[in-house]
């Protein structure tokens, strides 16, 4: 029986998140990029809600749609471009179809530029599900493993997951809103300001409906993520992420691997208070997503939920 949830490995170093045949959104991998990304996120318009580069600045050309990255690790710049270091794929280590969710899971090494060895191995698990007739979910959990016993992650705004929007959603050149869980508006009112979730909503020329479509990303903190209680940088240009980082340095350990986590909801609609508070809510308790290698013959090895 044909799974609703499929990743479909492309030519070019590309995963293809599909939902009845229909494509949500793409893995990119290719080693000729400094860093993987996400690229398109599709809902209900069939336009992507994120972007590659800025709308009107060539130097931010390193904003990549949804995309993993650190402004100091150990005083390397993993965030902008031709700094010499590279975050790279070594491995997928599971791919699953199903007919809830599909599942990834992906070994990332993070390469200085000089050393072959990686300072740090970050096994990124993914799940895609979708949540209603157009909405879905895309749950991004991140364990980062130093290769010394010990690794600072220096006091930044800029790290780890990274979200560009659309020109049409961005507040500055589309209109569109950005609200946090407070329902505060605007990036004046929320900048650096602590919060369980961050939205970007706006509306969306749909060319396959020949009309204008409201919608959003939800971007959802875990509370057991370090750096409690998370701040955001967000910007009115179309730009959000959190930064558990902002006010102080964090410490990665060799013994005691740390864990990201993180929820997008790709929603139809503006943003959604209640909702996304549900939501919040069910992620907040949902357990870690957990590797295991497998002694079956012909997998590699599965994903399923921490007890």
């Amino acid at each position: 029986m044909k799974e609703r949830c499929q990743i479909l490995p492309l030519p070019n170093h590309q995963f293809q998140f599909l939902v009845d045949g229909d494509e949500k959104t793409r893995w990119h991998f290719d080693p000729s990029y400094p860093r993987p990304f996400f690229y398109p996120l599709i809902c209900e318009s069939g336009a992507s809600l994120t972007r590659m580069g800025h709308p009107g600045a060539p130097n931010h050309d390193h904003h990549r749609s949804v995309w993993f990255a650190h402004h100091k690790v150990f005083g390397h710049d993993f965030w902008a471009d031709g700094k010499g270091t590279l975050i790279r794929q070594k491995d997928w280590l599971a791919i699953e179809d199903g007919k809830q969710f599909s599942r990834l899971a992906v070994e990332l090494h993070w390469l200085d530029g000089h050393d072959p060895s990686p300072l740090m191995r970050q096994i990124l698990i993914v799940e895609f599900k979708p949540h209603d007739q157009f909405g879905w979910t895309l749950e991004l959990q991140s364990t980062f493993v130093p290769t010394a016993e010990k690794l600072e992650l220096q006091q930044t705004n800029f790290g780890f997951l990274a979200v560009r929007m659309s020109k049409q959603i961005a507040s500055y050149f589309g209109g569109g809103t950005l609200t946090n869980s407070a329902l505060q508006e605007s990036e004046k009112n929320i900048f650096g300001k602590p919060a369980k979730w961050m939205d970007y909503s706006g509306n969306q020329f749909s060319h396959q409906l020949g009309k204008e479509i409201a919608e959003g990303i939800s971007y959802i903190d875990h509370p057991q993520n370090p750096g409690q209680p998370t701040h955001w940088h967000v910007r009115e240009d179309g730009w959000m992420g959190a930064s558990p980082g902002m006010k102080s340095s964090l410490e990665l350990t060799q013994s005691d691997p740390t864990t990201f986590r993180y929820l997008l909801w790709i929603h139809s609609g503006t943003v959604n208070g209640q909702a996304t508070d549900a939501l919040y809510d069910r992620f907040s308790l949902s357990p870690q997503l957990k590797f295991s290698p497998s002694g079956k013959p012909h997998t590699h090895g599965e994903i399923s939920r921490a007890n």
